[in-house]
């Protein structure tokens, strides 16, 4: 009786052992399951695909998460194609619990997003003054439940090199949006740095891409003879038509982005569009590290990677292309089709 006692209770501590071992395999499990991203779940939103500059900078997102243990990660990409209303329905789709962070590239959809006052996350790319618009309170010290980048723009840089480059050039003109945060610091520090030179400028703001292209005819018209084009969403869609009008008239373009000098602009001092994406993500990744604390992840803002130079328009204008030793960057000359 006692040995058969004995054996009841060996074969009931084989069978616990056997379940601890599984409840531990189940365990790991899991615990891989959340390494490689199968149960985490990412959106990323855009004010427009039509930005190429974005659409670099949604796949360096996405590039950086996949090689830091998120290969399997769900990634939910919204793109709200230059509709506000469309915006603010996407972000408040996105509210629901079900995302371990969302990524917003861009300043329209980072307040939008930002002002839901979500308890999801959120990590910004490019936006060039997040103070300024609201969407965080301190760079050191981020607040709103928000942290990521900045791509703030070298406006003063940016002008000396256009005079590098073009050193006859006397009036500019600047063509921008009021509806855009971004656009109107950019405009609003380069006209400030003008003044301090005592340059002459004049500004068109436009209502919706349609309007570039007069807005551009009438600065030339007033005598601008070199243009600048501020980070500016609403414009770069209708950039095309700007360049062109700037071609026929010899007048050499300035901008914001590597993007729109791919455009038909001629130069820029620019970041690159698809790094800035991988250092927002480096924001997710040392969030974790901190122990989901948001405030321990300062905002970055990321410098220039390189003059972006359209050798194309600069053919057509007859300019010979800048040094690095006269700029003071790398020069990556590109000759879009």
């Amino acid at each position: 009786m006692k040995k058969s006692i004995k054996g009841i209770i060996a074969v009931l501590m084989a069978i616990v052992i056997t379940a601890a071992c599984f409840a531990g395999c189940s365990k790991n499990d899991g615990d891989s399951n959340e390494t490689d991203g199968k149960n985490v779940k990412f959106a990323i939103v855009v004010q427009t695909g039509a930005n190429g500059a974005f659409v670099d900078m949604k796949d360096g997102i996405i590039a950086k998460l996949q090689s830091s243990g998120y290969e399997n990660a769900q990634f939910d990409y919204k793109d709200a194609q230059g509709d506000p209303s469309a915006l603010s329905t996407i972000c408040s789709s996105l509210d629901d619990g079900s995302y371990e962070a969302i990524f917003t590239i861009g300043t329209a959809c980072t307040q939008a997003m930002v002002n839901l006052q979500s308890e999801t996350p959120c990590f910004f790319c490019a936006v060039s003054a997040p103070v300024e618009a609201k969407v965080i309170t301190d760079m050191a010290t981020p607040d709103k439940n928000a942290t990521g980048t900045s791509n703030a723009i070298p406006v003063s840089e940016i002008i000396e090199m256009g005079y590098s480059i073009t050193p006859d050039v006397t009036k500019w003109g600047f063509v921008y949006s009021t509806s855009q945060v971004n656009a109107v610091n950019t405009v609003e520090s380069a006209q400030k740095y003008l003044d301090s030179k005592g340059v002459k400028y004049e500004s068109a703001t436009v209502e919706t891409s349609a309007d570039v292209k007069s807005a551009t005819e009438t600065l030339i018209g007033n005598g601008c003879d070199v243009i600048f084009v501020p980070n500016d969403a609403i414009v770069q869609d209708g950039v095309a038509s700007l360049a062109q009008v700037c071609e026929e008239a010899k007048i050499p373009t300035y901008c914001s982005s590597a993007t729109t000098v791919n455009s038909g602009c001629l130069a820029t001092l620019a970041i690159d569009d698809k790094g800035i994406g991988e250092k927002t993500a480096d924001k997710f990744l040392a969030y974790i590290d901190n122990g989901k604390d948001i405030t321990k992840v300062p905002s970055e803002v990321v410098g220039i990677d390189e003059c972006t130079f359209n050798s194309k328009v600069a053919a057509s204008l007859d300019i010979n292309e800048p040094t690095q030793d006269k700029i003071g960057y790398p020069i990556n000359a590109v000759n879009p089709q």
